[in-house]
């Protein structure tokens, strides 16, 4: 169906909201969350967009972001190179330009109703607002092991010494105050899966406050996370993390790159 010439005076006009979206190989469930995604924004009073970016995909992400129909709600696909979902989001969020932006997994995990309590908190004058599994008034469908579930306390633990008082470092849907997110995201240096908990320790480094909501969270089929393979990679994460928000800054050189390839591109649900 082609676009209606409203959506397409719409679509026209800077957004106000921007979403990011990172994808690695995401062919099957890419189409169903954008779906979700741009259904959901076109029902918003105001303009808005959606950044999918793909990271090395191998299969037909990048060709299903292309071929998108236009809408009310432009979908426009950025490359990034460099594995790991860290690095993904953070070109995505570097590409954005409006006032607020945000990002979730292309899964769809969070119910995207959760976009207007973000939104109208940042509008209120939050500048970091994220969804929170641990919030007394989350609703979590949880299908993991017992193994995961004691990684992923383990994890909680280590990451509330980097970002204290936040119960749920890593759900994928979170919100910011667009200058905020760009100056935050440029000093980004975490390319894998603990890549949230370094942008939010920069954001209250900067002085913010990192505002949870609560969420109704779906567990969906298909995570690439294996307890086994990625845990230790993780831990060294979080200790390049504190090393960089609390070492002594040293120079970018050859032996030591400004931007560290990740253990394992892991990070995707």
């Amino acid at each position: 169906m082609p676009p209606s010439p409203q959506g397409d005076e719409r679509a026209s006009r800077p957004p106000l909201l921007e979403i990011v979206v990172p994808a690695h190989n995401e062919e099957r469930r890419l189409p169903g969350g954008l779906l979700q995604l741009c259904a959901k924004l076109a029902r918003m009073p105001f303009p808005t967009s959606v950044i999918v970016v793909d990271n090395n995909s191998t299969d037909r992400t990048a060709e299903i972001v292309s071929g998108w129909p236009r809408g009310s709600v432009p979908v426009r696909l950025i490359q990034c190179a460099t594995p790991g979902k860290g690095a993904a989001v953070k070109a995505g969020l570097l590409g954005t330009s409006a006032p607020f932006v945000g990002f979730c997994d292309a899964d769809m995990a969070t119910d995207l109703d959760a976009i207007d309590v973000a939104l109208g908190l940042l509008l209120s004058g939050e500048r970091v607002v994220i969804g929170s599994r641990a919030h007394g008034g989350s609703h979590v469908e949880n299908r993991h092991s017992k193994v995961r579930e004691l990684g992923a306390f383990g994890f909680r633990a280590l990451a509330g010494a980097l970002v204290r008082g936040v119960g749920d470092t890593q759900c994928g849907f979170k919100f910011f105050d667009g200058v905020l997110a760009r100056e935050t995201a440029a000093r980004l240096r975490t390319p894998g899966f603990a890549f949230d908990v370094e942008l939010l320790a920069r954001c209250v480094e900067r002085g913010s406050t990192v505002r949870e909501i609560p969420v109704r969270w779906h567990d969906m089929p298909g995570s690439r996370f294996s307890p086994a393979r990625h845990t230790l990679g993780i831990v060294l994460e979080l200790g390049r993390i504190w090393l960089r928000l609390h070492g002594r800054p040293r120079p970018a050189t050859a032996a030591h790159p400004a931007w560290e390839p990740p253990l394992d591109p892991v990070g995707y649900p």
